[in-house]
């Protein structure tokens, strides 16, 4: 890697601007000839330069560059320089922003059956994750999210973001019982939230820009991420064990904004399609290098990692969570637990 990360922002949900359906069903396409025209594709990410997913993005755009010549070019904006998920999916709809990568959690109040992906242990491991959407699964949800008029988006490719694992400044968690009562940080959607305390622990939705001064003060004990994430925030300086629970994989989005998208010739749709495709697999060779880095950088620094645990009764322990919420996914979650 060749840049530190800093400045990862918090994971919003989609609030729809009024009117704006009836704006983007107002919007024309451009005619051929303005098609033609050079166009600076506006790009966003909350992490920094250097992080697999912006990273996967500007090598996206310097293959676009080269295929139309010039014509067409993305300019990156990272580390939240316009703004958190949330911001950045509201400018993509009103056409200010041409592409985000967003998290899966943004998009699933708008397009429910999304959400199936943010089921705790719904992935038998990442590679299972990766054939799921790699596969009919991942470019069925992928339609439905460009489908839905609400949205105002055009969902690209998937990108990955690892596991979610639970790391606190109170004890290593290598048993169920180990988590009672410890306050860990969840992304604010009642699902995850659910998850945690079913889990044992006292789930607290809290922005992911607040964790580090949370728990620095004990507002909470811990949270879970992803190991880059946990680096990247310096969260080792004040959470000394790291337990590998992967209760949660779920990949991410790179989206286009679909009033822009209707400006575009269907050549030019087509080859950002192609493209964010080699993207999809490009960023997730990088991810993987990343994820090894911030284990190794983990162990380095003395943080006490815990891999070795029984799964299963942390997997018994959410079947709440799935009767709760799980019941409308059935069929899909059967089709996920297909793929080999």
């Amino acid at each position: 890697m060749t840049a530190s990360y800093s400045g990862i922002g918090r994971r919003d949900f989609i609030k729809l601007g009024a009117g704006l359906g009836a704006a983007m069903a107002t919007t024309a396409p451009m005619s051929s000839a303005l098609a033609q025209t050079k166009m600076v594709l506006k790009a966003s990410d909350v992490h920094p330069l250097g992080y697999p997913t912006v990273e996967a993005v500007m090598r996206m755009g310097k293959k676009l560059e080269t295929a139309t010549n010039g014509r067409l070019t993305i300019q990156m904006f990272p580390s939240m320089q316009l703004g958190g998920e949330k911001e950045m999916i509201e400018q993509a709809q009103l056409g200010a922003l041409q592409i985000a990568r967003i998290s899966v959690g943004a998009v699933g109040p708008v397009v429910d059956d999304v959400n199936v992906f943010n089921m705790p242990f719904v992935f038998r491991d990442s590679k299972h994750m990766e054939k799921v959407i790699d596969g009919e699964i991942g470019d069925e949800l992928l339609a439905k999210i460009t489908a839905n008029e609400k949205t105002g988006l055009v969902a690209l490719c998937w990108m990955n973001a690892g596991s979610r694992n639970i790391y606190n400044s109170k004890r290593p968690i290598k048993s169920i019982a180990d988590l009672k009562g410890l306050k860990i940080r969840m992304i604010g959607n009642p699902l995850f939230v659910d998850t945690m305390n079913a889990l044992g622990g006292n789930g607290i939705a809290l922005g992911f820009d607040q964790v580090f001064s949370a728990m620095q003060t004990g507002v909470i004990d811990g949270a879970e991420n992803n190991a880059p994430s946990f680096v990247a925030q310096n969260h080792y300086q004040v959470a000394k064990y790291f337990t590998m629970t992967e209760h949660l994989i779920i990949p991410e989005l790179l989206v286009f904004s679909k009033i822009s998208w209707q400006k575009l010739s269907p050549d030019d749709q087509a080859l950002i399609k192609k493209l964010s495709k080699e993207a999809q697999q490009e960023q997730r060779a990088l991810w993987y290098e990343a994820e090894n880095a911030a284990l190794e950088k983990m162990k380095s620094i003395g943080t006490e990692i815990v891999t070795e645990i029984d799964k299963k009764p942390f997997q018994d322990a959410v079947k709440p969570v799935w009767d709760k919420y799980g019941a409308k996914y059935a069929a899909m979650v059967k089709r996920i637990e297909a793929v080999n």
